[in-house]
């Protein structure tokens, strides 16, 4: 089943990637922001998808310290950037529906790339701080991660100390991004209905369909993220089927 899906996120994500590199009608910010996000989606689910199919098939599932730790960064850096992503995309798609004899002069091309560049760099912090704050602390056994890949709020119970303070500053960093950009995306989408309630046109009845959808899957990518990390860590069963859904099946659905 994994590989179904991870099979199904590369393709679809690439080809997304690829149509609009050479499509010159697709040269557009809300194209643009939407390659991006293919391409996060690809970088996302390799992060973790194929381990755990080797893990799988393997009587053996082991990973080394170092390996762990790249893995909860590049976990976190393309899970942070994709939020930041989707975040942007809301606002681009308010801007698009709600005015549009602005919309070129609003997003234009250099805002858009400044905008790209300022994402990475808001995932590359956030990535940073909670890997290194993982690092440092002191690791004595047990070794088993309860979990299907390494993340920071089960790697940190391994830890032999108190890790109280570490788990507020995940809540503070992750919960806190988590939790504002969902409030950020529910005002714009909620903004733009609001806007049209008296002008529906067929452009814009389809528009808001996309809009819908987009919402949806939003919901279900950023849910995830406020049920791992807004509460301290537990060790619920959920918590593993959440996280598969989060890395194997989200990337594949969000438009």
């Amino acid at each position: 089943m994994f590989l179904v899906f991870y099979a199904l996120t590369l393709i679809g994500n690439i080809l997304i990637v690829i149509t609009i590199i050479y499509d010159h009608r697709l040269h557009t910010p809300m194209y643009f922001f939407l390659s991006n996000l293919s391409f996060i989606d690809v970088c996302h689910s390799t992060v973790t998808v194929p381990k755990m199919l080797i893990d799988t098939w393997s009587e053996k599932k082991l990973i080394s310290f170092d390996a762990c730790v790249t893995q909860m960064f590049f976990l976190h850096l393309f899970a942070c950037t994709e939020i930041f992503l989707l975040t942007v995309m809301a606002y681009d798609r308010y801007v698009a529906i709600c005015k549009p004899l602005q919309y070129m002069t609003v997003m234009n091309w250099k805002v858009c790339v400044g905008l790209a560049v300022a994402l990475w760099i808001g995932g590359m912090i956030h990535s940073i701080s909670l890997t290194s704050l993982t690092i440092k602390l002191p690791y004595c056994g047990p070794d088993e991660i309860d979990n299907f890949f390494c993340d920071v709020p089960q790697v940190i119970k391994l830890a032999c100390t108190d890790t109280h303070i570490i788990e507020i500053l995940i809540i503070s960093n992750s919960g806190l991004i988590s939790v504002v950009c969902f409030v950020v995306l529910v005002v714009s989408y909620v903004v733009i209905l609001v806007s049209l309630r008296q002008q529906i046109s067929e452009g814009r009845r389809k528009a808001l369909s996309t809009c819908a959808a987009h919402l949806t899957v939003v919901t279900l990518f950023l849910g995830h993220c406020i049920f791992i990390y807004s509460r301290p860590s537990t060790s619920l069963p959920e918590d593993k089927v959440v996280s598969v859904f989060f890395t194997a099946v989200t990337p594949k659905s969000i438009p």
